[in-house]
């Protein structure tokens, strides 16, 4: 009935579908397994992509070759550039989405790449022989043979959904839960833990009073997510909404304290400590007396609204008595309650840099198996294992990003050699070369790498290169362009700028603060043109470029000292019992993570700089 596959996907979130598209466009055939071919692709929590770090992670995607941006471009509601008061390196981009319209249009995308075949049926175990995964069996007892495997499980490894004291069983809301592949990969020899994670009730927007609340426009100049030029920004956008809590809410909310299964020990997993629930607000910030609720709509016709800021595994008449006394809430129809999700995870310092499982050859694990929390984080590491999984398969070097060339490379860093105990979620804080990896430039640094690996497009590769070329182009237009005190003093005085001493360049104008490209359009009629000429993205380049230049070098020469660690290489295998003097702990945490060069090695937790110095001595011996 089947024939064998390259790649075998399990799951349709957005881990699996960028881990599907990903091998797929490489050139391998793929089968992507879900229990329900309605839900590909589904936000099971907030309608929204991006967000602080999440936006560079997206748009590294995109860079990539991966799906993910485009999708967003054609469902996005509303855009967002946050952080723009702050420096280049925290400008994160962020779209409300339309979430029936984002899962529409990833499985139309899916279904008009070819390589790739759907089966909608639970998968209930891997076939593996010799300690290597030859593919999947499914709840009918089907077998589907393929040269890898990639699981991409979400919430749904038996998921247990908590809503006040009932629970059952389920990966999401009004779906099953998947059983099986936990307790054969615990008798392999792999390690489990529990996570839990939540979601707050939806309610009827034509239910609420969006007067009482503060509105919050999208940009005025919204900007997109994808490189490419076959997405637009929008033309019109939506507007979402904040209001806050108060001290009635959360006197409300404590009435069903008693019964929260967080507090009276029914959750055994560990929630996300950056998305805790409205209860946990309350309890752990018992000081504040309101906390923001963000109304976010969920599409651009549905009346369906998103209350986020409220994620909540109470009983639902607590929840729905509470939402009442939200300002603008008064009249609030609820469409469905809050919950709270547990569901297996595996700690993901049983896999590889290339997120290959070190127990099982050609098993992949990708999204929150892994323990990571987001849509981004997941569809980041779908996109690298099915890119992983088909150069393994066609016996071809694996792809690895660095600390320094993408946030990617920090999520996958971290969670190999670091583990999680809690579900991870990227900040710009994780990433010490956070200047390298801004938004702007995902394109130069990682689309060059893709096209070389056969994912990027020629078109996206020249779209790159000509974006290289016109910046450089343009950082020596303003380095040519010169004005003497006399020329241009007086303009600067009616700017309230200090003057010029000598004869300056607009490249060297550029570097003080209080200066933008925008600025030169004052000076005369002849900069006046050039700034009109100019693409918005290539001066933006060009200006963080030249403003933070010694920044920059500083960065890229400290990631170079690093990436000299890097390059000396350790076998997995060897035996770290003869080195007496490692600490006992930096042996035993190196004996299980078993990194492949120095620079892995030296960002174990629990391995010390002593201990990198004796390895690198012993290692140079």
């Amino acid at each position: 009935m089947f024939p064998e596959y390259d790649v075998i996907v399990v799951g349709a979130g957005h881990a699996g579908c960028e881990a599907a598209a990903a091998a797929a466009n490489l050139g391998s055939k793929v089968l992507l397994a879900t229990m329900n071919m309605n839900t590909i692709a589904q936000m099971s929590c907030n309608p929204a992509m991006g967000g602080v770090a999440k936006g560079q992670i997206v748009r590294e995607i995109d860079a990539l070759g991966g799906y993910s941006g485009v999708i967003t471009d054609k469902s996005m509601i509303q855009f967002r550039m946050l952080n723009k008061s702050k420096g280049p390196a925290m400008w994160s981009p962020r779209a409300q989405s339309d979430r029936m319209r984002f899962a529409e249009e990833w499985r139309m995308a899916l279904e008009n790449t070819p390589n790739v075949d759907f089966w909608q049926e639970m998968i209930s175990g891997i076939l593996v022989k010799d300690n290597r995964a030859l593919g999947v069996r499914t709840s009918l007892g089907i077998e589907i043979r393929s040269k890898a495997v990639v699981l991409t499980n979400g919430t749904f490894l038996n998921g247990l959904i908590h809503i006040g004291e009932k629970q059952f069983g389920g990966g999401r809301a009004g779906e099953r839960k998947a059983t099986g592949i936990t307790e054969q990969l615990v008798s392999l020899g792999f390690e489990s833990g529990r996570m839990k994670t939540g979601t707050p009730p939806r309610v009827d927007g034509r239910s609420l009073d969006y007067s009482r609340m503060d509105e919050q426009e999208g940009d005025e100049a919204p900007e997109k997510f994808s490189y490419l030029d076959t997405t637009q920004p929008l033309q019109k956008q939506r507007s979402c909404y904040i209001t806050y809590t108060n001290p009635e809410v959360h006197a409300s909310l404590q009435t069903g304290f008693d019964k929260s299964p967080m507090f009276n020990g029914r959750i055994q997993g560990l929630g996300p400590r950056y998305c805790p629930s409205i209860e946990d607000k309350i309890n752990r910030f018992a000081e504040r007396d309101r906390h923001q609720i963000f109304v976010e709509p969920e599409g651009w016709d549905t009346v369906e609204v998103y209350v986020n800021g409220f994620s909540t595994s109470l009983p639902e008449d607590v929840q729905y008595k509470a939402l009442r006394l939200i300002p603008g809430f008064e009249q609030a129809k609820m469409f469905r309650p809050g919950y709270a999700i547990e569901y297996d995870f595996f700690p993901p310092t049983q896999l590889s840099q290339t997120l290959e499982t070190k127990l099982i050859g050609n098993l992949f694990f990708a999204g929150q198996i892994n323990g990571t929390t987001g849509y981004e984080e997941a569809a980041c590491q779908g996109l690298m294992a099915g890119i992983n999984a088909h150069q393994k398969v066609q016996e071809k070097d694996p792809f690895i990003l660095s600390r320094s060339q993408a946030y990617i490379g920090v999520l996958i860093d971290d969670l190999i050699n670091k583990g999680t105990n809690e579900p991870y979620r990227m900040f710009t804080s994780r990433a010490e070369y956070r200047l390298l990896l801004r938004q702007d430039n995902a394109d130069l640094r990682l689309t060059p790498l893709s096209h070389k690996l056969g994912l990027a497009t020629e078109h996206r590769n020249q779209l790159t290169s000509d974006k290289l070329q016109a910046t450089k182009q343009l950082i020596n237009n303003l380095k040519q362009k010169k004005f003497k005190p006399l020329e241009i003093n007086p303009t600067l005085a009616e700017l309230n700028m200090a003057p010029i001493k000598d004869t300056s360049s607009l490249y060297q104008l550029l570097k003080r603060p209080d200066i933008e490209i925008s600025t030169f359009a004052s000076f005369n009629e002849s900069t006046r043109t050039f700034v009109a000429s100019l693409d918005k993205d290539i001066a933006e380049q060009a200006s963080i470029q030249i403003k933070y230049e010694t920044y920059i070098v500083r960065e890229q020469e400290n990631a170079e000292k690093m990436s000299s660690l890097d390059e000396k290489k350790i076998n997995p295998d060897f035996d770290y019992l003869k080195i007496s003097s490692l600490s006992s702990e930096a042996r035993e945490k190196l004996l299980k993570i078993k990194p492949t060069t120095l620079g892995q090695a030296s960002r174990i937790s629990g391995v010390s700089p002593s201990d990198v110095s004796v390895l690198m001595v012993y290692l140079t011996k």
